[in-house]
């Protein structure tokens, strides 16, 4: 094998401080999900999500029908990790101003003069639950969405600083569309995941109507904090991913693009706009997290794989073809998913 290849091939090693924030992590997630199973019955796979996405710098967008806990998942999510909680309900009358805030006046009772004073808005919280974000108007998510991407609020000409951590979380409810603002595609590209908060199994299900008809409580307790959060997006950054992975990361996503030229001819037929190089970023980072929370220092294909959906869902567009005939984009992205070349590492 030559050098060169070897140099490809050749994983970094995690230094100490690394695999100690790897294993406090997973040991971390474990502590989590115990937290939050007190109160939230399943969903293994959306907790997962959401906490990859907080600990790649991301932010998520729930979908599902009413009655599915996401609200107090969300909440629980922010009681244990021990970060400030605020939840934004979205209406079709509410302002930038009601979620950012506003300059307003006050008078100095020693001087008499006014001032403004600037009244900071729910946006001024670590973890903000946006509740059914397609409830508002356009001007409204925008605001939303600029503070999500620069992590700064800009009013009256002065810029304010969001704390960090900073997640924003986002809910939509799929069957009532009337009376509602869809979310723009190019808007909908600055949620790292797309969450789908599926119905539970039969067992769950009774599990959770026992638990909540009777006089069942129970109180969390935060088991990492915001400073360690921001420890742990240090580390994933630091997480090797092997040329391989990459090259499978880009097939994949740039399959899926109907002008690119080696796209298959099934694509140009059925998808109308791929993703875009964020959806690469995505991949990788979340990737980098996944394979943190299963005690692997390195990114493997298969984490790829499994996060594959929600980084791609929102980020397809199908064609008037592909809808008429019921094509859904789960099922687009999981031939893409058939057809990407996987090539494995070479063994030395």
């Amino acid at each position: 094998m030559s050098a060169a290849t070897k140099k490809k091939t050749t994983t970094t090693k995690a230094s100490a401080d690394d695999e100690k924030m790897a294993k406090a992590l997973v040991d971390a997630y474990d502590k989590l999900k115990a937290q939050v199973h007190k109160v939230i019955v399943g969903q293994d796979d959306v907790l997962e999500q959401l906490l990859i996405a907080m600990l790649a710098r991301g932010h998520c967008l729930l979908e599902g029908v009413p009655g599915l806990a996401k609200t107090l998942m969300v909440r629980s999510l922010s009681q244990a990790i021990n970060l400030s909680f605020r939840r934004i309900q979205f209406t079709p009358d509410l302002m930038p101003a009601d979620i950012t805030g506003t300059d307003i006046i006050q008078e100095d009772k020693t001087t008499g003069h006014r001032v403004l004073v600037f009244e900071k808005g729910p946006i001024f919280s670590q973890i903000v639950l946006a509740d059914e974000i397609n409830r508002t108007p356009p001007k409204t998510q925008a605001a939303l969405l600029e503070a999500m991407q620069e992590h700064d609020v800009t009013v009256g000409g002065k810029t304010y600083h969001l704390e960090e951590p900073f997640f924003v979380l986002a809910t939509q409810n799929p069957i009532e569309q009337e009376g509602t603002y869809h979310l723009p595609e190019a808007q909908r590209d600055r949620f790292l995941f797309q969450v789908i908060v599926d119905y539970p199994s039969r067992d769950e299900e009774r599990q959770i109507v026992e638990q909540t008809t009777s006089t069942f409580e129970s109180e969390l307790e935060p088991v990492i904090d915001g400073k360690t959060i921001i420890e742990c997006q240090e580390t994933v950054r630091r997480v090797p991913v092997p040329e391989h992975v990459y090259d499978f990361i880009l097939d994949l996503v740039r399959m899926a693009r109907p002008k690119e030229e080696s796209a298959p001819k099934w694509v140009k037929d059925l998808i109308e706009w791929g993703p875009g190089p964020r959806a690469c970023q995505q991949l990788v980072l979340g990737s980098k997290v996944r394979a943190l929370l299963r005690g692997r220092y390195h990114v493997t294909v298969d984490d790829v794989e499994a996060l594959a959906h929600p980084v791609l869902r929102h980020r397809i567009v199908p064609t008037f073809n592909a809808e008429a005939e019921g094509i859904s984009v789960e099922s687009l992205i999981d031939r893409l998913l058939k057809d990407a070349p996987k090539k494995q590492e070479a063994v030395m």
